[in-house]
């Protein structure tokens, strides 16, 4: 990672993530262990595409599966009860919801961070289907 992408990272979690954390906490009722793995989504020579790419492949889909789980109370209930961790990386490659896993309370979201980046709605189902099937 060169110093045009940790610029642009460092700018992401400065001022955009607050804003998309605090709405994954609203969505989730109550507040979410978040780890994000900052370096791995750092692709080289993409610094220019981190603000609009990285909300849409991985905040977004996040807030839009815990608002059609949180529903009703039952949702609410089991997402706080089940949901310990959240993890975002870039670790294997992957550029469909393959790369989601929910074990052990751990929703691991591996996904490539400028790829497939318009699909939110497919991976908001697919991490909805995911929670609502391990939950």
């Amino acid at each position: 990672m060169g110093l045009a992408e940790r610029r642009a990272a460092k700018t992401f979690q400065d001022t955009t993530y607050p804003k998309l954390k605090a709405s994954i906490d609203e969505a989730a009722g109550f507040e979410t262990n978040l780890e994000v793995d900052w370096s791995s989504l750092a692709v080289d020579e993409s610094s220019h595409l981190y603000e609009e790419c990285w909300p849409k492949v991985y905040f977004v889909p996040l807030v839009d599966a815990f608002n059609a789980i949180c529903i009703d109370d039952m949702g609410k209930e089991a997402l706080a009860e089940g949901l310990k961790q959240v993890v975002i990386k870039n670790e294997n490659d992957r550029s469909n919801p393959n790369g989601f896993t929910f074990e052990g309370g751990v929703l691991t979201i591996d996904h490539k961070p400028t790829t497939n980046v318009d699909d939110v709605k497919d991976r908001a189902s697919a991490i909805q289907k995911l929670l609502e099937k391990g939950l």
